[in-house]
């Protein structure tokens, strides 16, 4: 079974628009079907053809979530200092006497221009684990490139 890490507050976003999809979506695609078919001959009705599409979609994006929060974990976040990088981790590193820091999160969270990397990723999958002092290989396409954890929070 596959795991979703997820922050609280993301889980209650997506909980938030799978309700809305299964009410408000819904209804919203119920009553453009029930115009559509007012128009009369549904085969060349593009009104009904693009609801029908819309309605897939909606159905789609539905099962998608209820998936999704079924396998959710929660992430829980460390008080104060770790002794090693889990999924949740904000982690200070050294590359070229230059420091960076990144925090680990599930991939529905991830984004790299603001810091939060997937576990998945072969940055967070090399950090994790991984213990303040480690030095940590990452093979990238021009090479290696190689961090030392300073910090674990």
């Amino acid at each position: 079974m596959d795991k979703y890490y997820l922050t609280k507050e993301r889980f209650e976003e997506l909980k938030k628009e799978l309700g809305d999809l299964k009410n408000k979506g819904r209804l919203d695609i119920a009553e453009r079907l029930k115009r559509a078919k007012e128009f009369g001959d549904l085969s060349e009705n593009s009104e009904y053809a693009e609801a029908r599409e819309e309605q897939s979609f909606v159905e789609s994006r539905i099962f998608e979530l209820e998936e999704l929060l079924k396998k959710a974990v929660l992430i829980k976040k460390s008080g104060g200092s770790a002794e090693h990088v889990e999924v949740g981790s904000t982690v200070s590193v050294k590359k070229d006497g230059q420091v960076f820091r990144y925090t680990l999160v599930g991939s529905y969270e991830a984004k790299p221009e603001e810091g939060k990397i997937s576990d998945e990723s072969p940055l967070g999958k090399a950090f994790l684990r991984r213990k303040v002092g480690d030095s940590v290989a990452v093979t990238v396409p021009s090479g290696s490139v190689v961090y030392q954890i300073t910090k674990i929070e």
